[in-house]
């Protein structure tokens, strides 16, 4: 086999089947493929295998192409279609059989059905028996002109012999001949099976690297013949740990449902880069174990000799309080939300106030200084964009949900807070200047002078305002909030007192 010459410009693509949304596997299977091409200055092909016409649909592609886009990830070629190659793939059948690699099999379904029961009575393993491979050309010619139907095999060398490559992540592979049965590239209706079409399509866009899952591995060998018999460069193959659930299962679509799409995160309130960086954490790691990068440090960092070969785990627990997902995840998101230029991140947060009915077009005007210092104080707890819009939404509006925990332990324990909270509201509502110093000394002046706890009246000015338990320094808070709904919040008669 020849392989790729090291000074040939790098060509990697990632090959998603438009079956569904793009999910976590799939995108950080085009993550790896996309940094290994801009850390070596090559290209990034997206190619579509939509050959499966039955679960292929248009709605799945725009998901596929709208999830790269809003993780950043922008291919150099494509989106190529595999559709449009099939041509070329039976092309490459027919050159098969011609050049002796392939022939022609007659043997029906029912046959080789009957075969494989028979061996698993017999407790033996079972591959094709090469019943067709040694037919005459008289023999076949008497076949097809009878019309029988056929398909195509590839004809796997006979012998001692076997596969080998170096895999980039799992290193020496071997493969013997004697275990590959002599399979299917094209089907009896003369359509190529997926194998053919992802060797030939990958041959044609000359790829250098092929960058997969797992899972892939066991039709690396199968796919090493074909190249080998049309004489075509071999590409270095790496192939990715999987990631798992914490049962031990591969992440699925079908056994995990949206928890694990792309589209999820970006509705439930991650940044982009949050996620991507998150992602690539999934199996590979650099020598000193950091966890954060921006786009230009992980582009620098990455290696495919950073790779794992152990799985990675994807911890989500259904039914938990933060949307099932796994809680490094969110810390780094959170981390980005508290240490991304606030200008930058003000344009996400008013997305997120859109979608529920928070966002004032003056936030954009007379009241964007207001929003900016507001942003800057909230989102030191935050954890996604959305907690702006629910943990958030008292800076923005009167219409905001209490927390239950923190009515219960903060308002409810203390009864007279009912007459005192109130008074408190009148005594501020006086107040000259409303700043931080101000507010703060006239609560603790309240508190000294009606020989409250002070602990008990703090926690429950916060309750009742921003209808939290936690949150920034509480005077900072009262000052952001404004004068008039800090008072109107104070004085009024709320219902868990009912």
């Amino acid at each position: 086999m020849t392989d790729i010459h090291e000074k040939q410009q790098v060509r990697v693509r990632f090959a998603p089947s438009p079956t569904g949304y793009l999910h976590i596997g799939g995108a950080r299977t085009a993550l790896l493929n996309w940094l290994f091409a801009k850390k070596h200055n090559g290209v990034f092909i997206l190619r579509i295998e939509d050959t499966d016409a039955e679960r292929s649909t248009s709605d799945s592609i725009e998901g596929i192409l709208d999830g790269l886009k809003w993780l950043g990830l922008d291919w150099d070629e494509g989106p190529y279609f595999q559709t449009h190659n099939i041509g070329a793939h039976k092309q490459a059948a027919q050159k098969l059989l011609k050049t002796g690699h392939a022939y022609k099999c007659f043997c029906t379904k029912e046959t080789l059905e009957a075969k494989k029961e028979a061996a698993m009575a017999a407790k033996t393993a079972w591959q094709y028996d090469k019943t067709c491979r040694y037919l005459t050309p008289e023999q076949v010619m008497e076949k097809e002109t009878a019309g029988q139907p056929f398909v195509v095999r590839f004809k796997v060398p006979e012998g001692d012999g076997s596969v080998v490559f170096e895999d980039a992540v799992y290193g020496a592979i071997e493969k013997r001949f004697s275990d590959i049965e002599d399979f299917v590239i094209l089907r009896s209706d003369g359509s190529p099976l997926y194998l053919l079409s992802n060797c030939i399509d990958d041959i044609n866009d000359r790829i250098t690297h092929i960058i997969r899952g797992q899972d892939g591995l066991a039709n690396t060998p199968r796919q090493l013949l074909i190249y080998n018999a049309l004489a075509a460069p071999v590409p270095v193959f790496a192939h990715m740990p999987l990631t798992l659930d914490l049962k031990k299962r591969k992440i699925s679509k079908r056994t995990h449902g949206e928890v694990v799409a792309v589209q999820f995160y970006r509705e439930k309130g991650f940044l982009p880069w949050a996620l991507v960086n998150f992602l690539v954490l999934l199996g590979w790691h650099t020598s000193d174990d950091r966890e954060i990068f921006s786009k230009e440090e992980l582009i620098e960092a990455f290696s495919l000799e950073g790779v794992s070969r152990s799985n990675s785990i994807f911890n989500y627990t259904p039914g938990d309080a933060k949307f099932f997902t796994d809680p490094k995840a969110l810390n780094i998101n959170a981390h980005y939300i508290r240490t991304m230029p606030v200008e930058e991140l003000i344009i996400w947060v008013a997305e997120a106030l859109k979608t529920t009915g928070l966002y004032d077009e003056s936030l954009k005007t007379d009241k964007r200084a207001w929003f900016i210092s507001t942003i800057d104080l909230i989102r030191q707890r935050f954890h996604t964009i959305n907690d702006f819009a629910t943990l958030g939404a008292a800076y923005f509006s009167d219409n905001f949900v209490m927390n239950e925990g923190a009515v219960k332990k903060n308002l409810l324990k203390h009864p007279g807070l009912k007459d005192w909270l109130p008074k408190l509201g009148e005594k501020l509502e006086s107040i000259q200047s409303w700043t931080i110093e101000e507010t703060e000394k006239n609560v603790r002046q309240f508190i000294e002078e009606n020989e409250l706890g002070s602990g008990v009246i703090i926690n429950a000015i916060r309750t009742v305002v921003t209808g939290q338990a936690v949150g920034p320094g509480l005077f900072d808070c009262l000052v952001a909030i404004g004068r008039e709904r800090v008072v109107a919040r104070l004085k009024r008669n709320l219902t868990c007192w009912n």
